[in-house]
């Protein structure tokens, strides 16, 4: 491997084969950067002995000898900085068309380019570096699992369609025409029925599939590592899930993270950070200012919340730049965002300044926490919507601000989340699935205050991102009914959606309950990537285009005659 020669292989006769890196011509000698996945080893030989016109990328074998460079030669930046190979042969190996753009240096390259030759992206060290953390991740993951005495199962990839949040990914069954095979969206059902079965402690690292609208950093096929366990409760899957990740993080990015982790509240995440998902590693927490304000005259203020946050230094902005803020809510969906400027001399400025008495003005500064100089931003309104204002407010405010330690490492566990929510139509909905059970004190009553009622869930955040979920699901036949009564399926319905599992759970069920993480944002993570996108060898866009294969593409009309597309499925 070329990238493994060093000062100790001086004298040996090696045989190299990768791609043509770099080439330089010095007088009648040609130097090339051999690079093949281990790194790269240069390579000097006389152009008249070896007259090929060697370009960058043709692929390459040569046969020569190890010697230490000449003193005043070395590159200390290289592992194999100290030595070169003189070459007795160069074979060209195959050739190289010109590039569509260089593979090495940090030249600009658009994205869909990138994407189009991702064979060739791969071939430079960064992208290859995340191919390999993704990969070492993966050892690691099945080694923790196995010595904590799970058992790895595939589950189907070819299934029936059940409501799981998103749009089902739906394939056409030539065999039966007018039905169709849905796409998972996880292994939910499947890994349920893997408790009933008795096998007690699972998990795989699952594909999963989801038809969602555009949203930046999403793919419409992604990895979970998934994993279910019988007779637990939450310790118990907490306990899996910080072995799990204290060793991805340790072995790859030699970091040990502080266990047991710290733990919040949502209703407290919400509060505080306007966020299920906070980023600890700065402050800026939310203020919130209802009782405040509650005798104020200024209509906007009359709300059933409002709330604030300080943008440190923001009084020096520019009007342009205040008015960005304005057109930066609006594209969140909200009017605006009110906003006062502490002056220098302690004095409040801004157009909302001026509809605020004396006594709202004096201590305004100091129940928010803001300095001279400082800019408060304002919500104010519905209680949900604007601590979700607020909370992207407060992002914002943390890079613009450079707030954010991009060195540090922030895990928690969000705990006790709703289990309902309203959907807007006078009805309610599950926040995570209706297999989510409720915490232990809520076991009896959650029907009577579905909007009080809390669940027996967790999520794993990292640095702002969600990066696992799961929880304690519901085994009895009797608490399921009560969540679907809640949720207003009927029986009927539940027959159809769930059937198959409420089938099951007739025969013994055991208490059980799991997570799942993110493997894709994880593997990000911990290789120091942007996007997804960065540890998936072959990903779309965020659209769902593939730029390398042009998929998706149309099908002939024989194919969709064969396929059974527009077929009605036989009456049962």
């Amino acid at each position: 491997m070329a990238g493994s020669l060093r000062e100790e292989h001086a004298g040996q006769q090696v045989t190299l084969a990768g791609w043509v890196a770099r080439r330089r011509d010095h007088g009648g000698v040609v130097f090339i950067d051999l690079r093949d996945a281990s790194g790269s080893a240069q390579v000097v030989f006389r152009e008249e002995d070896h007259a090929h016109d060697l370009r960058a990328e043709y692929c390459v074998k040569v046969v020569g000898n190890v010697r230490v460079r000449p003193e005043g030669n070395e590159n200390l930046e290289l592992p194999t900085g100290a030595i070169e190979v003189v070459a007795d042969t160069v074979e060209v190996l195959s050739e190289s068309a010109p590039l569509p753009f260089p593979i090495e240096g940090n030249v600009g390259v658009s994205e869909e380019a990138r994407l189009k030759y991702r064979y060739l992206d791969i071939r430079r060290q960064q992208v290859a570096n995340a191919m390999r953390v993704r990969s070492k991740a993966t050892y690691l993951a099945n080694e923790v699992m196995h010595e904590l005495g799970f058992v790895y199962v595939e589950t189907p990839t070819l299934t029936r369609s059940t409501p799981e949040g998103a749009r089902d990914f739906l394939v056409p069954v030539r065999l039966q025409p007018g039905n169709w095979y849905a796409l998972p969206q996880s292994p939910q059902l499947f890994k349920q029925l893997l408790q009933v079965a008795g096998l007690e402690r699972y998990y795989q690292l699952a594909k999963c599939y989801r038809d969602e609208d555009l949203r930046a950093d999403r793919q419409p096929e992604f990895t979970q590592i998934d994993v279910e366990m019988s007779f637990v409760d939450q310790e118990d899957v907490i306990a899996v899930g910080e072995k799990l990740i204290g060793r991805l993080w340790q072995e790859i990015v030699g970091y040990e993270i502080p266990l047991p982790l710290p733990r919040m509240t949502y209703a407290d995440a919400m509060a505080r950070f306007g966020s299920d998902k906070p980023d600890l590693r700065f402050g800026q927490e939310l203020v919130e200012m209802t009782d405040y304000f509650a005798g104020t005259t200024f209509r906007v203020f009359q709300a059933d919340y409002v709330g604030a946050v300080v943008m440190p230094g923001g009084a020096s902005q520019t009007r342009k730049e205040l008015d960005g803020w304005q057109e930066w809510a609006r594209s969140r969906g909200a009017k605006g965002l009110a906003y006062v400027l502490v002056q220098e001399d302690g004095t409040l400025g801004g157009p909302v300044a001026k509809n605020l008495s004396e006594e709202e003005l004096s201590g305004l500064a100091a129940k928010v926490g803001a300095a001279p100089g400082d800019a408060i931003f304002f919500a104010a309104g519905a209680r949900s919507a604007s601590r979700d204002l607020l909370g992207a407010a407060r992002l914002e405010i943390g890079r613009r601000c450079g707030l954010i330690d991009e060195s540090q490492w922030s895990f928690l566990w969000v705990v006790d989340a709703p289990m309902f929510e309203e959907d807007g139509e006078g009805g309610w909905t599950a926040v995570h699935h209706p297999f989510t059970g409720p915490k232990p004190e809520w076991a009896d009553n959650f029907q009577d205050h579905p909007g009080e009622a809390l669940a027996y869930a967790y999520d794993m955040v990292c640095n702002g991102m969600e990066i696992g979920g799961g929880s304690i699901r519901i085994h009895r036949a009797e608490m399921q009914q009560r969540v679907f009564d809640v949720l207003g399926i009927s029986k009927e319905e539940a027959e159809s959606k769930f059937g198959f599992l409420l089938e099951a759970f007739k025969y013994g069920p055991p208490p059980h309950g799991g997570i799942a993480y993110g493997w894709d944002r994880i593997c990000m993570l911990l290789s120091g990537g942007d996007s997804i996108r960065d540890v998936i060898a072959f990903p779309k866009t965020a659209s769902g285009f593939d730029p390398l294969t042009g998929a998706p593409t149309p099908i002939t009309t024989e194919q969709r005659k064969e396929a059974g597309v527009d077929a009605a499925p036989k009456q049962q």
